[in-house]
C-alpha cells in the first residue's frame, strides 16, 4: 500500500503521464472508466478507490512473477523427464539468436514457435490456478438445455480437470508439445485450453508472465542441461496449502553445464 501510495502521489502532483499500467489505473481512479481502446468513457461515473488500485497493483504482481516462477519449474521439471524434447527446444532456441545475430530480444523470444507449444504444454498439465470463479450477470440459459444459471450464482470452472480430459487431449499425463502446433490448436474447442481464464476476466498478468517465463527458459537452456536428480519423483505432489499449483517440497533437479 505505502508503495502503490507514494507512486500515486507522486505521479499526481507532478502530473507523470507515462505510457503503462498503472497510468490506466490512474485514469480509471480520476476519471471513470476506459473503452476497449484505452480511451475514457463514462465520466462521473465512480472509478477505482486507493484500496481497489492497489489491490489491482498487487494482483499483477502476484499474477505475472508467483505463475511464471512456478510454470518454468513445472516446465523444467518435464524436460528433465523428457531429454528429446529438451534437446530439440534448446536447438531451436539457438537456432532462433543465431538467425539474430546472436542477440535475444523481445522478438525473438515470443516467436520461437516450439518454445509456445512447450510452455503451453506446461499449463495444460499445470495450470497456475486449478479452478476459476465467475458470477452471470444475467440468468443464463446452458445452450442446448434449459438448464439456467440464475444471475449471482457462483460458478466454479475446473480447469485442471477439463485440461486432463482425455475427450480433448488423448493421454493427458504425457508430455506433448506437438498438441500445441497450429493444426492441432485448430481442432480443439478454443475453451478447453484456459489456464490463465478467457473473455473480458482474463488473468491480467497473461502476457507479463508467459514473457517472464520464456526469457528465463531461454537463458536456462542455453546454458544447462536439466535431469531427474535421486530426489526427483516420478510424478508430482501437489501443496494442498498454496493458492496457485506448487509442488510439495520444491522441484529437485540434477543441473549440469552445457559444453
Amino acid at each position: 500500500m505505502k508503495i502503490v501510495r507514494e507512486t500515486v502521489d507522486y505521479r499526481e502532483t507532478n502530473n507523470v503521464q507515462r505510457n503503462d499500467f498503472m497510468n490506466l489505473l490512474l485514469q480509471i481512479k480520476n476519471k471513470g472508466k476506459l473503452d476497449d481502446q484505452g480511451t475514457i468513457v463514462g465520466k462521473g461515473e465512480v472509478g477505482l478507490t486507493q484500496n481497489e488500485l492497489a489491490a489491482q497493483v498487487l494482483i499483477f504482481f502476484l499474477a505475472g512473477f508467483e505463475t511464471s516462477s512456478t510454470t518454468q519449474s513445472f516446465c523444467l521439471y518435464e524436460l528433465a523427464k523428457n531429454p528429446g524434447i529438451q534437446d530439440r527446444l534448446r536447438d531451436e532456441i539457438n537456432r532462433a539468436i543465431d538467425d539474430n545475430g546472436g542477440e535475444v530480444t523481445y522478438d525473438v523470444a515470443m516467436n520461437i514457435q516450439y518454445l509456445d507449444n512447450v510452455i503451453n504444454e506446461t499449463l495444460r498439465k499445470y495450470p497456475p490456478v486449478e479452478t476459476l470463479t465467475r458470477t452471470p450477470s444475467q440468468d443464463y440459459v446452458i445452450p442446448g438445455t434449459k438448464h439456467v444459471i440464475p444471475a449471482g450464482t457462483i460458478v466454479q470452472l475446473p480447469i485442471y480437470a477439463i485440461q486432463r480430459d482425455p475427450d480433448h487431449f488423448p493421454d493427458p499425463e504425457r508430455f506433448d508439445p506437438d498438441r500445441f502446433t497450429p493444426e492441432e490448436v485448430k481442432k480443439r474447442h478454443p475453451y478447453v485450453f484456459v489456464p490463465f481464464g478467457e473473455g473480458p476476466r482474463i488473468c491480467i498478468g497473461l502476457r507479463f508472465g508467459v514473457m517472464q517465463t520464456k526469457v528465463g527458459l531461454i537463458n536456462l537452456l542455453r546454458k544447462f542441461r536439466f535431469s531427474p536428480s535421486a530426489r526427483t519423483p516420478e510424478r508430482v505432489t501437489f501443496d494442498p496449502k498454496m493458492f496457485t499449483l506448487s509442488p510439495i517440497g520444491g522441484n529437485y533437479l540434477k543441473v549440469e553445464k552445457v559444453v
